[in-house]
């Protein structure tokens, strides 16, 4: 009897361990989903890319009527960044066991704008301006993240670092430019007043390229399947440029009287009347002389060698990664 007990007990003990055993792997092995909301600071800012025939420069020039000359009298060189902005995610992860987790997130990405390029002409001796291009850019993207998760395990407040790549699968540089010229024309033998406005918005499309993304953060549990997640990381994402549509356009040129100011006639330029060398860019590694390039320029109509074919420029650069704050919730299942 005291056999059969003591047997009976050998085997409740193995069957409690195995038990045991199949809770804690169960334990260490659950999947999870990640919601985030995460605001980024640019680092390391860099020269922004030109904006068409325009540097990445704020300069301030005075024009002499009885010259016809343009005199700089300042000009600073801007720089920045892509890299700040904001940033939604959802993630999806797997515990492989207590301290190693593998995670995919999936993530939108808006940048805040950035001023690219101005130019402003005052009339010499005054502060009328007869001349100004703005331009400003800001970046849209969608990325892939997979990454490792590791952690020391503990129950309650769980300090975690996560790293791995960032492959971006959508995104542009969106440029937003407005100019406009005030001057004089000889028309019929009568001087009048001139005035040039142009909108026009662009797209830049990047080519493939690979990031890399690196996190520490701290899981605080605030309910039996819930964790609160705190994070800070560092990306680092940089993008060459492929090609450039104009996506927008619409260019007025009035003819005013100059004692009146009244309207004579208006012409109108929209994106239909763009010919393709205007409207569409191809960005190479070297200019020579087979490349498509700008051989002349009437008000803001620019001719290229061969207008029918898009454009060529340098390919340029910009950084959409940077120094983020994550915050949000991860469900356990």
């Amino acid at each position: 009897m005291k056999k059969s007990a003591a047997l009976f007990c050998a085997l409740c003990a193995i069957v409690s361990t195995q038990k045991i055993k199949a809770q804690d792997v169960k334990s260490t092995s659950k999947f999870y989903v990640k919601v985030t909301g995460s605001y980024y600071f640019s680092v390391f800012p860099g020269q922004f890319p030109k904006v068409g025939s325009y540097e990445p420069h704020d300069e301030r020039l005075v024009f002499n009527p009885a010259t016809g000359a343009s005199t700089t009298v300042s000009e600073k060189v801007l720089t920045g960044s892509y890299g700040a902005g904001g940033r939604g995610g959802l993630s999806f992860g797997w515990n492989l066991n207590q301290y190693i987790a593998v995670e995919a997130s999936f993530n939108y990405y808006r940048s805040k704008k950035n001023l690219m390029t101005r130019e402003e002409t005052t009339l010499i001796n005054t502060s009328q301006t007869v001349g100004k291009v703005e331009s400003h850019g800001y970046v849209d993207a969608i990325d892939f993240a997979p990454g490792v998760v590791i952690s020391p395990g503990f129950k309650k407040v769980n300090p975690y670092v996560r790293f791995g790549m960032v492959v971006p699968l959508w995104g542009n540089l969106k440029i937003e430019t407005d100019a406009s010229r005030s001057g004089t024309a000889n028309v019929g033998g009568q001087t009048v007043l001139t005035q040039l406005t142009v909108h026009r918005n662009e797209k830049v499309k990047p080519n493939i390229t690979l990031g890399f993304q690196g996190a520490v953060g701290v899981a605080f549990p605030i309910a039996k399947k819930l964790d609160i997640i705190v994070e800070a990381e560092y990306r680092n994402i940089p993008v060459r440029s492929k090609e450039k549509e104009v996506t927008s356009y619409d260019e007025t040129v009035a003819l005013r009287n100059p004692t009146t100011g009244a309207v004579i006639s208006t012409q109108h330029r929209g994106l239909d009347d763009l010919s393709t060398a205007e409207r569409h860019t191809k960005y190479v590694t070297t200019l020579d002389q087979s490349s498509n390039t700008p051989v002349g320029q009437q008000g803001a109509e620019v001719s290229y060698k061969d207008d029918n074919k898009p454009a060529n420029d340098l390919k340029s650069y910009i950084n959409i990664g940077g120094l983020g704050a994550n915050i949000g919730l991860r469900w356990r299942f």
